[in-house]
């Protein structure tokens, strides 16, 4: 949970009882982490959540020249450059998009604020399936013509037009 006068919101923590809890959200709350911000030369920042409750809780480090951790060696080569990170975002399933469109409007829109805006968590990449997957409430296709090479039959379903597009 976000520490008061840090500029995130903190988890509003439910328990149903199985081993870990939520943070509910509604129209007018959801919580937030803090805005992101690079650390000083030589620190690092570490944000970690929890089935106990923590929820991208942000505390920072220093890393130690030529010293090891007990238990624990990182050697960071900051001239090369691996690959490059295009964003950050989640899955929109049938399932994801039965239990958004459920929610009130403005539960809807707080839910989309805090995915995508800057005082959520800035998304900016989605994925959506294509045709049913292990979370869908039923199973289709696109394209059920055996032989249909030129996919005359091709047709978006329902799950697509209303609830994904």
């Amino acid at each position: 949970a976000a520490s008061p006068g840090t500029g995130g919101r903190p988890c509003d923590a439910r328990d149903f009882g199985h081993g870990s809890v939520v943070c509910a959200c509604n129209a007018t709350y959801c919580d937030a982490p803090e805005p992101p911000a690079l650390p000083a030369p030589g620190a690092y920042v570490k944000y970690e959540s929890s089935k106990a409750g923590k929820r991208l809780e942000r505390s920072q480090g220093a890393f130690q020249r030529d010293g090891r951790a007990p238990d624990f060696h990182l050697v960071l080569d900051t001239a090369r450059r691996y690959q490059r990170v295009k964003g950050f975002g989640g899955s929109v399933t049938d399932s994801a998009a039965i239990n958004i469109l459920s929610l009130s409007r403005g539960a809807r829109e707080q839910l989309l604020r805090s995915y995508f805006s800057e005082e959520g968590i800035e998304y900016n990449l989605v994925r959506v399936p294509m045709a049913s997957t292990d979370f869908s409430v039923r199973l289709y296709t696109y394209a059920d013509t055996e032989g249909d090479f030129e996919l005359e039959s091709f047709n978006l379903t329902e799950e697509d037009t209303r609830m994904k597009a």
